[in-house]
C-alpha cells in the first residue's frame, strides 16, 4: 500500500464517499510483561515481533493465492503457522490479494507502454538504416561509421523491447504476474552491489502491521484510536501473545485476550478535530503502523466519511486554470464565455506557512478576471518540498473558486502513452513537470471542499489562446490558455472568426516578401510553410461546420496554426 500524505482524499466512485487518510506518529510507552519463546527472535519487543509475523504472513498469503488456495484455507493455516489471531491473518491475505490484483492491472498498462516504446524505437531504427544507406551510397566515410553505430545500438534497443513484451504478453496470457520483490526492487538491486546491508533489506520486509476497520466492533478491533485528557491514544493488539484456553461447540480455538501496546500518538493539530468527531460517530477506520528506518512507528489511519454538498453553481461559469512548470494561471470566466473582472475588494488568499524567503510565493492579479499564481520553487525543489508547495497552492485556487461560486475547469492530460524512454526531450520535460501532482492535488482538494470539478480535452488550448485572445485581451499565452479551457468546459466552440482570418493573411503575405531572400529556417516561405498555408486554405473555410470533436482533434486547423506559429518565432 502507498504512503499517503496528511489530509490526502480519494474519490471512491462506488457510494460517492471520501477516503480520508491522516497521517500521525505512534510513541508507544506500555508493552506487555512477557515474550513468547516460540515468536519472538532475541531481544525483539513484542509490536516489531507482531509486524515481522504480519508481513511474513503477507509474503506466505501471497504465494498461496497464486496456487489457488481458498481464502478461507489460508486463514485457518496462517493461524497455525504465525500465531496471529483470526482478524490479523484475514487482513494480511487481504493485503496479499490486493497486492496481485494491483500487479494485474499494471500489467495491462505495461504491455500498452512496451508496445509504444517497442513501435517508436522500430520507427527510429528505420530512420537510422536509411541514413546508413544514404551514406554508403554517398561512400562517406564519416558518416557511415557513425550510422553504423547508431544502426547497432537501436537494433538491441528493438530487441530488448521486444524480449520484454514477449515476457509480459506471455503472463498475461498464462494469467501470472511479474515477479514481486517485497521490500522494493531498487532496495535488493543496491543490496546485491552491496551499497545497502542485509539488515536493511530484511527492517524494509518487516517494517508495517494494517488492520480494518469494522463498524459492528468499535471502529478497530486490533488497533484502537481512543481520546484521553486532550490527548489521543494508540492501542495495538499483540495477537500472537494470546494462548488458546480451549474450543468452542463448532470445535475453532478459544484464544484468550491479547496484550495490547499502548501509547500516545501525534496527530497534525488540521486533522485533531476531524478526527475526534469521527471517533465519536463510531465510524470504522483502518490503520497502517509503518516503522521507518529511523525507528520511530508513523501511522495511516483511514476514514470513509460522506462526500460533503456542492457549494458551487456552474450556471455563474468557471474558474479556468492552466498548468504551469512554475505555477498556474486562472480566468474568471462568466456564463457567456467571456472574462468577469473580479468581485470588489477581492485578495487572493496568501499561504500563512511560506516563510522561506521573499517572492517564495507571488501572486499577481489582474482586474479583467486573470490571475497568475507563481512559485519559482515548483521547477526544481526536491520531492517533499514539491508536494507540500503543490498542496499550498492547490489550497489556494480552490478557496478562489469557493470564494467566486464556480466550478474549477482544468486540462485532462495523460503523459502515459506519449512518455516514451526513446524521446529523451519529452521525458526530461515530463520528469520535471509535476503537471499530474497539481492536477491531483487541485480535485482532491475540490471534493473535500465540495467545489465542483471539469476535467477537459487539453488540444490546442494554448494556440488557440495565442491566436484568438491574447491580443484581444492584452494578456500573456498562459492566462489565454486558462480562458480557452473554461470555455471549453461551459460548452463553448471555438470558431474561426474573420479576425483570425485576417491574421493568417496578413502572415502569408509578410511571408511572400522574403521571397527573393534565401529562406532559412523560420525565414521567409520556406517549402513546409507553403505546405501549411495550403493545408490551411483547405482546412479553414469548413473548420465552423465541422462537430465539436473534429474541432478539437489532434490534426484539426489548429495544429496547423501551431506549427505556423513555431516555425516563424
Amino acid at each position: 500500500m502507498k504512503k499517503g500524505k496528511k489530509g490526502k482524499k480519494k474519490l471512491n466512485d462506488t457510494d460517492n464517499r471520501i477516503s480520508y487518510t491522516v497521517c500521525g506518529e505512534f510513541f508507544p510507552e506500555a508493552y506487555p510483561a512477557f515474550r513468547s519463546r516460540k515468536w519472538s527472535h532475541g531481544m525483539e519487543d513484542p509490536l516489531d515481533t507482531e509486524m515481522r509475523l504480519f508481513c511474513s504472513c503477507t509474503r506466505w498469503a501471497f504465494n498461496r493465492l497464486q496456487e489457488n488456495k481458498s481464502r478461507e484455507e489460508l486463514k485457518k493455516q496462517a493461524q497455525q503457522v504465525f500465531g496471529l489471531n483470526s482478524r490479523c491473518s484475514d487482513d494480511a491475505i487481504l493485503k496479499a490479494k490486493a497486492v496481485i490484483e494491483s500487479q494485474k492491472e499494471l500489467l495491462k498498462l505495461e504491455i500498452e507502454d512496451t508496445e509504444a516504446k517497442l513501435a517508436h524505437a522500430r520507427k527510429k531504427l528505420g530512420r537510422a538504416e536509411k541514413h546508413l544507406d544514404e551514406a554508403i551510397k554517398k561512400n562517406n566515410l564519416v558518416k557511415i561509421e557513425k550510422f553504423k553505430r547508431t544502426v547497432h545500438g537501436r537494433k538491441a534497443r528493438v530487441k530488448k523491447l521486444a524480449d520484454k513484451l514477449a515476457d509480459l504478453q506471455a503472463h498475461q496470457h498464462n494469467g501470472t504476474i511479474p515477479a514481486v520483490v517485497f521490500g522494493g526492487r531498487s532496495l535488493w538491486k543496491r543490496v546485491c552491489k552491496g551499497r545497502a546491508t542485509r539488515e536493511e533489506w530484511r527492517q524494509a520486509r518487516q517494517d508495517r502491521l494494517y488492520s480494518r476497520g469494522d463498524e459492528t466492533k468499535g471502529g478497530n478491533p486490533n488497533i484502537k484510536i481512543s481520546y484521553q485528557n486532550g490527548d489521543f491514544r494508540l492501542s495495538v493488539a499483540i495477537s500472537h501473545l494470546s494462548e488458546q484456553k480451549g474450543t468452542d461447540i463448532k470445535g475453532r480455538p478459544v484464544m484468550t485476550r491479547a496484550p495490547r501496546v499502548t501509547g500516545k500518538l501525534w496527530l497534525p493539530d488540521k486533522h485533531r478535530l476531524k478526527v475526534l468527531e469521527l471517533l465519536s460517530s463510531g465510524a470504522p477506520y483502518t490503520v497502517e503502523l509503518i516503522k521507518g528506518r529511523d525507528s520511530r512507528y508513523r501511522v495511516h489511519i483511514t476514514f470513509a466519511d460522506a462526500a460533503p454538498d456542492l457549494v458551487t453553481n456552474p450556471n455563474l461559469g468557471c474558474l479556468g486554470m492552466d498548468t504551469n512548470p512554475d505555477g498556474v494561471a486562472l480566468a474568471n470566466v462568466g456564463y457567456t464565455g467571456q472574462p468577469e473582472p473580479w468581485p470588489e475588494g477581492f485578495e487572493a488568499p496568501y499561504p500563512k506557512a511560506l516563510h522561506k524567503f521573499n517572492g517564495e510565493f507571488q501572486v499577481t492579479v489582474h482586474p479583467n478576471g486573470f490571475l497568475y499564481i507563481k512559485i519559482p520553487e515548483l521547477a526544481y525543489s526536491r520531492g517533499y518540498r514539491r508536494a507540500y508547495l503543490i498542496g499550498v497552492s492547490a489550497k489556494v485556487v480552490v478557496d478562489i473558486a469557493k470564494t467566486l461560486g464556480k466550478p474549477i475547469a482544468l486540462e485532462k492530460l495523460d503523459f502515459g502513452k506519449d512518455r516514451l524512454d526513446t524521446n529523451k526531450e519529452f521525458n526530461r520535460m515530463a520528469a520535471n513537470f509535476p503537471f499530474k501532482k497539481m492536477v491531483e492535488a487541485v480535485i482532491r482538494r475540490a471534493f473535500k471542499e465540495g467545489v465542483g470539478v471539469k476535467p477537459v480535452w487539453p488540444a490546442h488550448t494554448s494556440t488557440i489562446g495565442y491566436y484568438k485572445y491574447m491580443d484581444r485581451y492584452g494578456i500573456v499565452i498562459h492566462h489565454a490558455a486558462a480562458l480557452v479551457i473554461a470555455r471549453r468546459a461551459i460548452g463553448f466552440r471555438e470558431r474561426i472568426t474573420n479576425e483570425l482570418r485576417q491574421k493568417v493573411q496578413v502572415l502569408k503575405e509578410k511571408l511572400n516578401q522574403k521571397a527573393n531572400s534565401l529562406p532559412g529556417e523560420g525565414k521567409g516561405m520556406t517549402r513546409k510553410v507553403k505546405q501549411l498555408f495550403k493545408r490551411l486554405d483547405r482546412k479553414i473555410p469548413i473548420q465552423n461546420g465541422l462537430t465539436r470533436f473534429q474541432q478539437e482533434s489532434f490534426y484539426s486547423v489548429w495544429h496547423d496554426l501551431k506549427q505556423l506559429a513555431l516555425l516563424n518565432r
